[in-house]
C-alpha cells in the first residue's frame, strides 16, 4: 500500500481527517480526491455526512481496488454529551466512523483514539467544567473518542492534579516566557530556532540588549496585572555569559514585583554550560527551578546526537546544584534516540533514580522538519515495536521515585503514536508547564521566536502572536511587536 485516497461528501473536515488517517498510515501518501475520480490501485476512504429530516449519519466506506471491505454508519442523533456543541459531536462522529473502519486494517495501536491535537487534557477540563463526573467522563473518552482505558484514566488523573493551579480563572494573572536562542551546538533532533553560540559573541550581546528592552516594555503594557510565573528557555539560556544571563534575570526582578512571582524556572539543560559560578549566580537571583537535561545517560548516544558533554558532567552539575540548595530540579530524557534500545533507556533511568530529581520529563522522539534527523536516509532509529516498552519503563521508574504525572502533550510525527509527559514529586509541579499547556492563562513571550498567547476567559479563546524567528528582523522590528502585544492585551 503506497497511496491512501480520501473523498469527503457533505462536510469539509479535511485537516481533521488527514491528521487522523496519518496516525493509521504514517508512511503512506495521503491524497484528497473528488467523488468521481478513478479509485483503482489505492485504498480509498469515502467519508460522508448525510443529513435528512429524521436523522443525521456519519458514514465511512473503505474500498480496496474498488472492492468494498468495510462500512461504518454512526447515528449522530443518538449521541448526547451534556452542554457539548452540536458541531463538535458531528465532527467527532465523522472521525469515529473513520477510526472504526480502519482500526482492523493495521497491526499497531492507536491508543489516543480520534484525538490528534497536542493538548488532550483540555478535553477533560472542558467536560469537568460542564459538571460531568469522572465516571461519565471516562465513558465519554472511551466511547466517543475511542481512547484506550489506560490513557483515559491518565488524562483524568492529570486534569484533577492541575485544577488547583488553574482555577479559579483570573484574567489579571499571566506568565512570562523568555527565549534564549543560543546553544553550545545544535542537537540532531532539535527543530527550535536556536543557533550555535560560536566565537562571534557580538550578536549575542546585541540580542541581550533588545531582549532587555522588550522585557521592560512588557512590564509597561502589563501594568496592573499579576505576573504568576517566569520561564527562561531556549536554546540553552546558560550558554550565555554569566553577566548577560544575570542581566536578563535582574531585569525581570527589577521590573516586576518579586512577591507576585510564584515560580521562576531556567533551563540549564546542557551540563556543558554549567559550572559552580553559573549555579551560584542563579541561586543568588532566587531561581526556584532549573532543568539539567541529560536526554540519555549513554555516552555513545550523546556523541551521536551532537551533545558535546559526558555523563560525569551531568552528574557533577546535578550534585553541585543540590549542594547549593536548589529545591526543584527537572531532568529531561528522550525515548527513541538513534541507536538506543530498551536496555539503554533502562540504564538512563537507573542513573536518574540514583540522583532523585524533583521532576522527570519524558519526551518521545518526534522527527520534526528542520531537525537533522528529519533528513536522515537511514531510518533505523524509528523503533515502533520497542518504543512502548521504553515508555512503560519510564512509568514504573517515575513511580519508584514517588512521582505522579502532572502534564502531558502530544506532537506530530511522534514515535509509537505516544505522548510527552511530565512527572513530579508532590507539590513540585512546574506551574508554568501547566499554564502553557492547558491555555487558561495569558502567556507573554519575549525573545526570538517566542509565542504570546492571550487568553480571554469569557470567550474561552486563545489568540496567538509569535515573535520573529530571524535575529535581524527581531531586532529591527521589535517596536512593531511590542505595539501588536499592547493592542492584543488591551482588547
Amino acid at each position: 500500500m503506497n497511496l491512501i485516497k480520501i473523498s469527503m461528501i457533505g462536510h469539509n473536515y479535511k485537516h481533521e481527517l488527514f491528521e487522523l488517517i496519518r496516525e493509521f498510515f504514517p508512511k503512506e501518501e495521503i491524497e484528497f480526491i473528488d467523488e468521481q475520480e478513478d479509485i483503482y490501485e489505492a485504498l480509498v476512504i469515502f467519508s460522508s455526512l448525510v443529513e435528512n429530516i429524521d436523522n443525521t449519519f456519519a458514514i465511512a466506506k473503505i474500498f480496496d481496488n474498488q472492492d468494498l471491505i468495510k462500512e461504518i454508519v454512526i447515528d449522530i442523533d443518538k449521541i448526547y454529551i451534556n452542554n457539548f456543541p452540536r458541531n463538535m459531536i458531528i465532527k467527532n462522529a465523522i472521525k469515529k466512523s473513520i477510526y472504526d473502519s480502519l482500526i482492523d486494517l493495521i497491526d499497531h495501536d492507536i491508543p489516543w483514539g480520534i484525538l490528534t491535537g497536542i493538548r488532550p487534557i483540555k478535553v477533560v477540563h472542558d467536560l469537568m467544567n460542564n459538571n460531568i463526573d469522572s465516571s461519565e467522563i471516562k465513558r465519554i473518552l472511551m466511547n466517543e473518542y475511542r481512547i484506550h482505558e489506560k490513557k483515559t484514566q491518565l488524562m483524568i488523573n492529570i486534569a484533577k492534579s492541575q485544577r488547583k493551579h488553574i482555577y479559579p480563572l483570573d484574567e489579571n494573572k499571566y506568565s512570562l516566557y523568555i527565549g534564549i536562542p543560543f546553544c553550545p551546538s545544535r542537537c540532531s533532533y532539535c527543530s527550535f530556532p536556536a543557533f550555535p553560540i560560536g566565537k562571534n559573541y557580538d550578536r549575542v550581546s546585541e540580542y541581550v540588549n533588545i531582549l532587555v528592552y522588550e522585557i521592560k516594555e512588557i512590564k509597561k503594557m502589563m501594568e496592573g496585572r499579576i505576573l504568576n510565573t517566569v520561564y527562561i528557555g531556549g536554546g540553552t539560556p546558560t550558554s550565555l555569559k554569566i553577566k548577560d544571563l544575570e542581566r536578563i534575570i535582574a531585569t525581570v526582578r527589577d521590573s516586576f514585583k518579586n512577591e507576585d512571582i510564584k515560580e521562576f524556572t531556567i533551563e540549564a539543560g546542557r551540563p556543558d554550560t554549567l559550572n559552580l559560578e553559573m549555579l551560584k549566580m542563579l541561586k543568588s537571583m532566587k531561581i526556584d527551578r532549573i532543568s539539567i537535561n541529560p536526554q540519555t545517560m549513554n555516552s555513545q548516544t550523546l556523541e551521536r546526537i551532537g551533545r558535546n558533554h559526558d555523563i560525569n558532567s551531568i552528574i557533577s552539575s546535578y550534585n553541585m546544584a543540590k549542594d547549593l540548595g536548589f529545591e526543584s530540579i527537572n531532568m529531561d530524557i528522550i525515548l527513541g534516540l538513534p541507536g538506543e534500545g530498551v536496555d539503554d533507556v533502562a540504564y538512563t533511568l537507573n542513573e536518574i533514580v540514583k540522583l532523585d530529581p524533583e521532576n522527570l520529563t519524558v519526551h518521545t522522539l518526534a522527527i520534526k522538519r528542520g531537525s537533522k534527523l528529519f533528513n536522515r536516509k537511514d531510518n533505523s532509529f524509528i523503533k515502533f515495536k520497542v518504543i512502548t516498552d521504553m515508555f512503560s519503563l519510564t512509568e514504573s521508574k517515575a513511580a519508584e521515585m514517588e512521582m505522579f504525572p502532572y502534564y502531558l502533550y502530544r506532537q506530530k510525527q511522534i514515535l509509537g503514536n505516544l505522548e510527552n509527559i511530565g512527572y513530579s514529586k508532590p507539590n513540585k509541579e512546574c506551574k508554568y508547564n501547566i499554564s502553557m499547556m492547558e491555555e487558561k492563562e495569558t502567556i507573554i513571550g519575549a525573545g526570538l521566536g517566542a509565542v504570546s498567547k492571550f487568553y480571554y476567559s469569557k470567550e474561552n479563546k486563545i489568540n496567538r502572536l509569535p515573535n520573529f524567528k530571524d535575529l535581524k528582523v527581531y531586532s529591527s522590528r521589535i517596536d512593531e511587536l511590542i505595539l501588536k502585544k499592547t493592542n492584543m492585551i488591551s482588547r
